[in-house]
């Protein structure tokens, strides 16, 4: 089990296994958000944080539910809304321990433009 953990510990992710590669996203909220993606079923992942330490925020279209932390503020992971719903989620890969990451192959996708990887 590789564990993801936010700055004050509230939130826990339980991931089945380390990713091998992750997402570095440019577009108009992931470059903000700082975020490396690693993506799993919904199923390989086990979120462990009290009632209410989770908050969401979702933007324009709704699509994806992004959750961060009530008390620290990090951003997690985020659930995709609609017909995506339950077949991927991303799990913020930042949240890992360096020496898992040390591993992982890290992809550039364009996603303010042509959303096509870069590399």
């Amino acid at each position: 089990m590789i564990l993801a953990t936010c700055h004050c510990g509230d939130v826990r992710l339980e991931l089945r296994q380390a990713p091998r590669t992750v997402i570095s996203c440019n577009c108009s909220i992931c470059r903000r958000y700082g975020a490396l993606w690693a993506y799993y079923r919904p199923s390989s992942v086990r979120v462990r944080a009290a009632r209410g330490a989770l908050a969401r925020y979702a933007w324009r279209l709704r699509v994806r539910d992004y959750c961060h932390c009530r008390r620290c503020g990090c951003l997690t992971h985020y659930v995709y809304r609609g017909k995506q719903r339950g077949r991927v989620m991303g799990v913020n890969a930042r949240l890992l321990e360096p020496a898992v990451l040390d591993r992982v192959r890290i992809r550039r996708l364009d996603g303010a433009r042509t959303w096509k990887l870069l590399d």
